[in-house]
């Protein structure tokens, strides 16, 4: 287990220097259709580290805030409170923020940069449905994703997405739009340079995309594992994907930016077609509720 922090901070810092990398390139690009290179790499690079600075440190109330979470006290749920408690000291945590979301599709998430700054979130039809072990299941989960630095990892990897395809976006509306220079004798290093940016443009918000999905879909897996040992009852937490996969209702609140940090997939729960599941935050339910029996043989 705290082989997997480790690499999951190391993993954090990898992603950070190879979206760096990306943005630099796109804005070199941009800056090259201005005839100011370099003064885009720096602009890019600027707008990048500001942007994961105000990720990592409130990309936790965003992610709150966007999916309508309501804070509450122990006297609002003590069920849940104490559920959430018990297990964040089993686990060696801090007890997170406990928030919760008027939304009858069951789900839940947790955010916040480390364990010291950790918030969960779950919704009212998770709390209706679930059975005392099954809550517990789903729990261990998002504990295991706060301890693991699962939450860290993706909140900056879509602060930098973003920025992705922020600058892909102005890229492509400047190539467009702006006057340009239709001389006959005009530069051919120019034009290549054109259409290395214009590709960049194109295929890099596909790429930080996929990127984001399949660290996601590792992700999951982990914290099924790291739940179950907190519990020492996978079953639990496969009840519980059963029930969710049976409901199958989308999130009121679902958004594609935080789709991530949820148990299950805010869209559609229950993904079933191969192309859809290419490109889900989540890997297959069947799949994880199958490793998890394995788990409880």
């Amino acid at each position: 287990m705290y082989s997997e922090i480790a690499a999951n901070k190391r993993h954090t810092v990898i992603l950070i220097g190879l979206f760096s990398v990306l943005i630099v390139l796109i804005g070199f690009a941009f800056g090259a259709q201005v005839d100011y290179p370099i003064e885009g790499m720096i602009i890019a690079l600027f707008v990048s580290v500001v942007m994961t600075l105000i990720g990592y440190y409130k990309g936790d109330a965003v992610a709150l805030a966007v999916s309508g979470a309501q804070p509450i006290e122990q006297r609002d749920n003590p069920v849940l409170y104490r559920t959430v408690e018990n297990l964040a000291i089993a686990g060696g945590l801090a007890t997170p923020k406990i928030y919760v979301m008027s939304d009858p599709s069951p789900n839940a998430f947790a955010t916040g940069r480390d364990p010291a700054h950790a918030s969960l979130a779950v919704t009212t039809g998770l709390l209706e449905i679930m059975e005392p072990t099954e809550l517990e299941g789903v729990i261990a989960h998002e504990l295991s994703h706060v301890k693991n630095y699962d939450v860290r990892l993706m909140t900056i990897v879509v602060v930098l997405v973003g920025v992705v395809v922020l600058f892909s976006d102005w890229f492509l509306r400047m190539t467009f739009f702006r006057r340009r220079d239709s001389e006959e004798g005009s530069n051919q290093f120019t034009l290549i340079l054109f259409i290395v940016g214009l590709a960049l443009a194109v295929l890099s918000p596909l790429f930080a995309e996929l990127i984001k999905l399949a660290v996601s879909r590792r992700r999951e897996y982990l914290a099924d594992a790291s739940g179950a040992l907190l519990t020492r009852y996978p079953d639990g937490l496969a009840n519980a994907l059963e029930k969710i996969a049976t409901y199958d209702r989308p999130l009121a609140h679902a958004n594609h930016a935080t789709a991530h940090l949820f148990l299950a997939n805010p869209f559609d729960p229950h993904v079933t077609k191969k192309f859809e599941q290419f490109f889900s935050t989540h890997p297959p339910i069947e799949e994880r509720i199958a490793r998890l029996r394995n788990m409880g043989r």
